[in-house]
């Protein structure tokens, strides 16, 4: 090809494809005819000089759902799409997306079983009213009471409760005890009995995970004494309901985990839906962690998070 024609071809793939040209304004820039720019335009995509790529998200999200499925033998993998990987503006696209899997699948006679945290919060913000028979729901775990950052245990339950016209049960009790003497007294009142037998019986489950950093609502509680702090973040990849587990997914710092009040983490892999809603950079390895012990069956996470795990060795 000569090199005038060449470089012309390249002024108007140039104009057109990266300055939003119309073909009228270069035609009338270039001083040529209209349909000379159209064919321009054509022998510059012909000759390769210009490739035209249509990325598809939901495609994209498609595969990659396909792909942590076969992975992490999941039921269901939903993958929300976001513009950045910034950890409110994640929360917020999976509080949306999460709010609308749950309106889709609850059912008359559901017992739905939620933890606390900014994440589920999000979710009991976006979820829309459904009126539904005969359904409970119900909290899964202890929560925080002397914490800088607040958990929205209560409110969670609330708006949960509000949106699908249904009974509701708080679990009024610290997440961790000093002892597990305490925790046995604690869990043989029958009224505290009624509530924790729920959380075993619920067939859905709706969580998200925690990551063992400085700042995070269970080290910032004063439960735990310097050397438990020191164990945690040596060993731990996450939690989930205060109960902390390695990146292997299994149960660490056992002298913990015997002093936790709510729900065991094997119990969770036995629901019907049993659903981790996490995303973002901060949670990578507590997710991969919640994966490979099998505590979910459904994961509702972020395109970007979703492609890191499906790179991640298994």
């Amino acid at each position: 090809m000569e090199k005038d024609k060449l470089n012309k071809i390249i002024e108007v793939a140039r104009l057109y494809y990266q300055l939003d040209y119309s073909q009228q304004e270069i035609a009338k820039k270039l001083d040529v005819s209209r349909p000379t720019v159209s064919r321009l335009l054509k022998q510059a995509k012909d000759s390769g000089i210009v490739e035209i790529k249509i990325h598809n998200p939901v495609e994209a999200g498609e595969l990659l759902s396909e792909r942590l499925k076969d992975k992490f033998s999941l039921k269901e993998v939903v993958v929300a799409s976001v513009s950045e990987y910034d950890n409110t503006l994640i929360k917020r696209h999976l509080g949306e997306t999460a709010a609308s899997y749950l309106n889709k699948i609850v059912k008359d006679h559901d017992v739905i079983a939620t933890s606390w945290g900014t994440t589920v919060y999000e979710l009991a913000t976006k979820l829309k009213p459904k009126p539904i028979s005969h359904t409970t729901v119900v909290q899964l775990n202890g929560g925080v009471s002397h914490s800088e950052t607040k958990t929205y245990a209560s409110e969670i339950i609330h708006l949960f409760g509000e949106a699908f016209h249904t009974q509701t049960f708080l679990l009024p009790l610290p997440a961790i005890v000093d002892h597990i003497v305490v925790k046995q007294a604690i869990e043989a009142d029958r009224h505290i009995r009624k509530i924790l037998d729920l959380g075993k019986q619920a067939n859905i489950a709706i969580f998200s995970v925690g990551t063992p950093v400085v700042d995070s609502v269970l080290l910032q509680a004063e439960y735990f004494s310097e050397e438990d702090k020191h164990l945690i973040q040596s060993k731990a990849a996450g939690e989930i309901c205060s109960r902390f587990f390695d990146k292997n997914g299994e149960i660490c710092v056992e002298n913990l985990n015997n002093r936790t009040i709510g729900i065991e983490l094997h119990e969770l892999a036995k629901k019907e839906k049993s659903i981790l809603v996490a995303g973002g950079p901060k949670k990578l390895e507590a997710i991969y962690g919640a994966l490979k012990g099998k505590y979910a069956n459904v994961l509702i996470t972020d395109e970007h998070t979703a492609s890191l795990l499906v790179d991640m060795e298994y």
